[in-house]
């Protein structure tokens, strides 16, 4: 179960940086809110599965979700830059967050 909140807290993760994209600076009051909301959110939940998970673990599969899903998502939805060596490196993040969860104890 650890992991699967670890998952949605990386979910929230994602959804916090493009709600912060979205609010302008903290300049327009839906996407502010859904910022903090998100990453209040991402944060508790990220500390719920550390009472099983071991931290330095379950932080860079949290970081490596949300960088990767961000990335992403700004290619998707921010037309962002989808060159091939940006595709690789996001390819490598998420091969680091699947290496560490096949190799982690818990």
């Amino acid at each position: 179960m650890s992991w699967v909140i670890l998952g949605i807290a990386g979910l929230l993760e994602i959804a916090f940086a493009i709600c912060m994209k979205w609010s302008d600076g903290f300049t327009r009051f839906v996407p502010s809110a859904l910022t903090v909301a998100t990453g209040l959110s991402s944060v508790i939940l990220l500390s719920l599965s550390l009472r099983a998970l071991p931290m330095g673990t379950a932080y860079a599969v949290w970081t490596g979700i949300g960088a990767a899903g961000t990335a992403i998502l700004g290619i998707v939805l921010l037309d962002e830059s989808a060159s091939s060596s940006r595709l690789l490196c996001i390819t490598l993040i998420l091969a680091g967050v699947i290496g560490l969860k096949w190799v982690s104890e818990a």
